[in-house]
């Protein structure tokens, strides 16, 4: 057990390390693909990064629902 309280001081010392660098690194993949999905679809609540791939969305997979207003003059 010579190593004992030197080995905890460097355990307690890399915890601590880690925990500096995962603040610092801030956001990961996920939260930055989220980030930049804007429109969300009225019917399946699903999320698009932009118009024209959100009225392809709907025209494909709801068909038979009313246009959203917000849709009606963007060109697919």
């Amino acid at each position: 057990m010579a190593r004992g309280h030197q080995k905890a001081l460097s355990q307690q010392r890399n915890a601590e390390k880690t925990a500096k660098a995962k603040k610092a690194v801030g956001s990961d993949q996920k939260t930055a693909a989220m980030k930049s999905l804007h429109h969300k679809c009225t019917v399946c609540m699903s999320m698009m990064p932009d118009p024209k791939t959100y009225k392809q969305h709907f025209e494909s997979k709801h068909p038979k629902s009313p246009m959203p207003p917000e849709l009606e003059g963007v060109q697919a």
